[in-house]
């Protein structure tokens, strides 16, 4: 599946919106990937999913042990690539504000991959690498649908994306004047 094929799955769902956007990361950018129309497609989201076990199985040949998935954005297509990948899906959630693997427990030296929704900072996959490691799990990569930074985000250990897409994103004090001229909405879910 190639990168315009993803995006065109988007579009087909009205996922791909434009106007001016809060990012979860906080920055701002005239173009918002709502990959929650997409998931409510399971057809949808299975190709999509698919797609990404496939470059995951290529990527780590050796073996995986658990998919990981960092709440809330993560959760499906952590579950829907663990289904392709016939491996178990856990999923991190915050606690106090950081990112704990609450529910469950997986043993030390469990070899792991990430499941992202979209990476715009990166930040997500960063935390989650941290609270994986923390409690003695070997990350060997991340992957998402959708990397709007088009390969310069850096996560912490590689970034297998099925579709890079950069979209411009600016800190919300130097927004060009078009985009300032619009109201801003957040339709992410962090800090809700």
């Amino acid at each position: 599946m190639k990168t315009e094929d993803v995006l065109n799955i988007f579009r087909e769902c009205g996922a791909m919106l434009e106007g001016h956007f809060i990012l979860t990361s906080g920055l701002r950018s005239p173009v918002f990937l709502q990959k929650a129309r997409v998931f409510m497609h399971a057809d949808k989201t299975e190709l999509l999913c698919k797609a990404l076990a496939e470059r995951v199985k290529q990527q780590c040949p050796d073996g995986i042990d658990y998919v990981v998935g960092p709440a809330v954005g993560g959760i499906i297509p952590a579950y829907e690539t663990s289904r392709h990948l016939g491996i178990p899906n856990v999923w991190v959630e915050r606690e106090e504000g950081v990112f704990k693997l609450r529910r469950f427990e997986i043993e030390k030296g469990a070899r792991v991959v990430i499941i992202e929704d979209i990476v715009t900072t990166g930040l997500s996959i960063r935390e989650t690498v941290k609270s994986l490691k923390d409690i003695g799990a070997e990350v060997l990569a991340a992957a998402c649908l959708v990397d709007r930074s088009a390969g310069k985000s850096d996560v912490g250990v590689p970034l297998i994306a099925l579709a890079q897409y950069e979209v411009p994103a600016y800190e919300a004090d130097k927004l060009p004047p078009e985009l300032a001229a619009i109201t801003a909405i957040k339709p992410g879910s962090r800090n809700l």
